[in-house]
């Protein structure tokens, strides 16, 4: 029987997770968490990430438990219900559907501030006709890629970190440098902060992809509960000092376009030539997302018609040049068309809907093997540690769930509703065991 190879070490592990998480995702969202936070961006990281280790935790746990693919989906019908399995993995393909979206989104954003005289709506189907065809046609980066991608945004952000801690030293001086007001101000309010982290936590989104790797990873009872922890902890401290030297140069969250406002303070802080260095880096960044992004959500589906999951002679059907799902690739370009009628806020709210709803149910999972283990083999000490931390996370996930953009919980709860519908009629009226879904993301 052929298996997958394991041959990653922690350092590959972790270094797939933070490539995954694109640091510089950070500065596209800037504009947008400064106006919901009230210019306190770096304490909606804060709260985030705190937030975002109780999962982590959770994560961790799991994937030791169950060393295997599929990460949500797969930990949640193991320990709870393979019903709420399915709707658990049924409620991820919202991040997958929305994820391009939002990358092309973010990249028209800053491309329209540097052309304004070129519609955004032209960089949108841009980025979605060029993608398209590239996944179609069965484009593969480099196994480097990643890295090189890596190395290059980390460059960015320390020049951009530099010219800004530069700036904020020749206006203000050493004392500046050094201010608690990024992280609390007068119009600093527990309602904003919560709101700007039910966004932020979208830049963390990535950290629980590395559980897919479990199958391809040594001693991965070990290096993965470490990795995730890892990657959430690097690029947590990552966002925290980009947004802390980002807020020092403009306090507050007042734009003119909130969508492109790091592109805005790119150009003041390092004048055109940056500002054009800044902006080719960015733009890079967010085409290599969109290209993993859709072909991520294409496979998915792919494996899903399969399956039998969806209709196997449309979401099953492979190019027979490219032996590529090309349906699937052309479908997700058009739900990318949406992001036409969307604001960047809006929309990042859809893929962190899905993603506070995978990290409930798996917060849930370490619950519920707490309690079965406590039935099958007796009292246990690790009350802390298996109920009180997931819970935490749990209320957490949910509290910032709440707070999302009201149109992103409106979507979210008809989108589930819709998977209960379908879950109702490939059960035949739950009369038989739901279809797995194999969610990887490759």
């Amino acid at each position: 029987m052929v298996t997958l190879k394991r041959s990653l070490g922690l350092r590959s592990v972790v270094l797939f997770g933070l490539a995954y998480l694109a640091p510089m995702i950070v500065l596209g969202t800037f504009g947008v968490l400064a106006m919901k936070t009230n210019g306190t961006v770096p304490t909606g990281y804060l709260l985030a990430l705190v937030a975002l280790l109780f999962t982590a935790m959770s994560y961790g746990k799991m994937s030791a438990r169950f060393p295997v693919a599929g990460s949500a989906y797969t930990y949640t019908r193991r320990a709870i219900d393979s019903r709420v399995g399915f709707l658990v993995g049924w409620a991820v393909l919202l991040d997958y559907f929305f994820l391009p979206m939002v990358i092309w989104l973010i990249g028209a954003a800053f491309l329209s501030a540097k052309f304004p005289g070129v519609p955004n709506w032209m960089w949108i189907v841009g980025f979605i006709v060029i993608t398209s065809i590239l996944n179609v046609i069965g484009i593969k980066a480099a196994a480097n890629a990643n890295l090189l991608l890596m190395i290059f945004q980390i460059l960015v952000l320390a020049i951009f970190v530099a010219l800004s801690l530069r700036h904020v030293f020749h206006t203000g001086g050493a004392g500046a440098l050094l201010s608690s007001t990024p992280f609390l101000n007068p119009r600093t309010t527990i309602s904003g902060v919560s709101a700007g982290a039910a966004l932020a936590a979208y830049s963390f989104l990535g950290f629980d992809a590395i559980t897919t790797l479990t199958e391809e990873t040594i001693e991965p009872r070990k290096t993965i509960p470490r990795a995730i922890l890892l990657v959430l902890l690097i690029g947590g401290g990552i966002f925290l000092v980009v947004t802390y030297s980002t807020q020092l140069v403009h306090p507050g969250g007042s734009f003119a376009d909130t969508s492109s406002a790091a592109f805005t303070i790119a150009r003041t802080i390092g004048g055109d030539l940056f500002s054009s260095l800044f902006l080719a880096g960015l733009v890079v960044t967010q085409f290599a997302s969109g290209l993993a992004a859709q072909t991520s959500v294409a496979r998915l589906l792919y494996a899903m018609g399969r399956d039998s999951v969806f209709p196997k002679r449309i979401f099953g059907y492979l190019h027979p040049r490219f032996h590529t799902p090309a349906i699937n690739v052309l479908l997700a370009g058009v739900v990318g068309l949406i992001a036409l009628k969307l604001s960047v806020a809006t929309s990042t709210s859809f893929i962190n809907f899905g993603a506070f709803s995978a990290f409930t149910c798996v917060n849930l999972c370490v619950i519920a093997m707490f309690i079965r283990q406590q039935r099958e083999h007796g009292p246990s000490q690790r009350v802390v540690a298996h109920v009180v931390f997931p819970a935490i996370g749990a209320v957490v996930d949910v509290y910032l769930l709440l707070h999302l953009d009201g149109k992103a919980k409106l979507l979210g709860v008809t989108w589930l509703a819709c998977g209960v519908l379908y879950l109702t009629y490939l059960t035949r009226g739950f009369r038989r065991p739901p279809p797995e879904i194999d969610v990887v993301e490759d």
